[in-house]
């Protein structure tokens, strides 16, 4: 997958997505079925609840769809296999993928797996229990410390992102990641999503379509919500919880309230939408669009000269 996919699949889904595409405005709506999902979606609040829904499914293609304006869209998809190939993988970089897919879908993958993690559980417990605290003390200063110095947030989206950050780390230290029988689930879990993958090589996967890339990409994102389930992380649970309320709307703008709750602890974040044809969409993202367009690299052409 490129870094370029990747990276706009996943933050499409780890914010919730905030940008959507619909019609007209509406009231306050909580997330919807999925059969109700693109009938919501002819409203701001809707468009969003309906993306959210495509991250629960794992659907990324239509995530993508949902995020991008049409012309985006297509040129992201035409330029998939390009963006893939960008960089020729290393041999070494062959060998590791194709060592690790062979360990984890082999037929008994899991039992040989639990035969090395076993013995090591009760070491990793006690470094963990010894270590643990200090260590997501460090790392929540740190991350929030960043947050508090980042000129591109407001002070509402710093305090949204400090509370969840907070409630990831009280997530994080209380999770039991050595119980055995977690690790037994887990085990299973990621075998299971290796081999629905049904990826032997890197060359395969670099050789994947746009649209078999998006079904891949979904597969591995259900198999880590199973994971993180697991040691009581549930995204879904998250997911459901959004509520979006449009605030304002004209014509050619909206702006959204989406109201959510992470781990047990609630936040609210703002989003601006704006319309483009008859569709909505994050304004964030349009910018942030715009900006690759003219990013560095690129002459503007000069100005004519006056006389």
């Amino acid at each position: 997958m490129s870094t370029k996919f990747a990276r706009i699949a996943l933050a499409a889904a780890l914010g919730l997505a905030l940008a959507g595409c619909g019609k007209e405005e509406a009231p306050t709506a909580t997330a919807p079925p999925p059969a109700v999902a693109a009938k919501a979606a002819a409203t701001p609040d809707g468009a969003i609840l309906a993306s959210v829904q495509h991250v629960k499914a794992g659907n990324f293609d239509a995530l993508l769809q949902s995020v991008l304006p049409p012309d985006e869209y297509a040129k992201a998809k035409a330029d998939y296999s390009k963006e893939m190939n960008k960089e020729p993988a290393t041999e070494e970089d062959k060998a590791k993928f194709a060592e690790n897919m062979t360990k984890l879908t082999a037929s008994d993958a899991e039992a040989k797996l639990w035969a090395e993690l076993e013995p090591k559980l009760k070491e990793m417990d006690a470094q963990m229990a010894q270590q643990m605290p200090m260590m997501v003390a460090m790392g929540k200063g740190f991350i929030q410390s960043s947050i508090q110095q980042n000129q591109e947030l407001n002070d509402a989206q710093k305090q949204q992102a400090v509370q969840a950050v907070d409630a990831l780390g009280n997530w994080v230290s209380t999770a039991k990641f050595t119980d055995p029988a977690l690790a037994q689930k887990s085990i299973k879990i990621v075998c299971d999503t290796a081999r629905k993958l049904n990826l032997k090589t890197l060359d395969e996967a670099r050789a994947l379509s746009y649209e078999q890339a998006m079904g891949k990409i979904g597969v591995g994102f259900l198999g880590l919500k199973e994971v993180l389930a697991v040691y009581g992380f549930s995204i879904d649970q998250t997911l459901d919880s959004v509520k979006a309320t449009t605030l304002s709307s004209d014509a050619n703008s909206a702006k959204v309230k989406i109201d959510y709750s992470l781990l047990n602890t609630p936040l609210s974040v703002e989003s601006d939408l704006v319309k483009v044809g008859d569709r909505w969409f994050g304004k964030e993202m349009l910018e942030s669009l715009k900006k690759k367009d003219e990013a560095p690299g690129e002459v503007a052409p000069a100005a004519p000269a006056n006389g």
